[in-house]
């Protein structure tokens, strides 16, 4: 699980972005499920997930200020 780069993001479309998000939030929701069953103990993962999640949708905001 790498770190997303907010310069990688910015290169992208808004649809693109959303569609990324909507994989994160999966990937979260299963990351959670396998941590509950314990198929995984590394928890960083979440995290890492949560502020990739954080991050496209501070991308998303920003781009769709801007053509306001």
């Amino acid at each position: 699980m790498k770190d997303t780069k907010v310069k990688e993001l910015r290169e992208k479309t808004v649809p693109e972005l959303e569609t990324l998000l909507v994989e994160e939030r999966e990937a979260l929701y299963r990351a959670r499920r396998d941590l509950v069953f314990r198929k995984i103990t590394d928890t960083n993962s979440l995290k890492v997930r949560r502020h990739n999640i954080a991050r496209i949708l501070g991308v998303i905001t920003e781009k769709k200020g801007a053509e306001a």
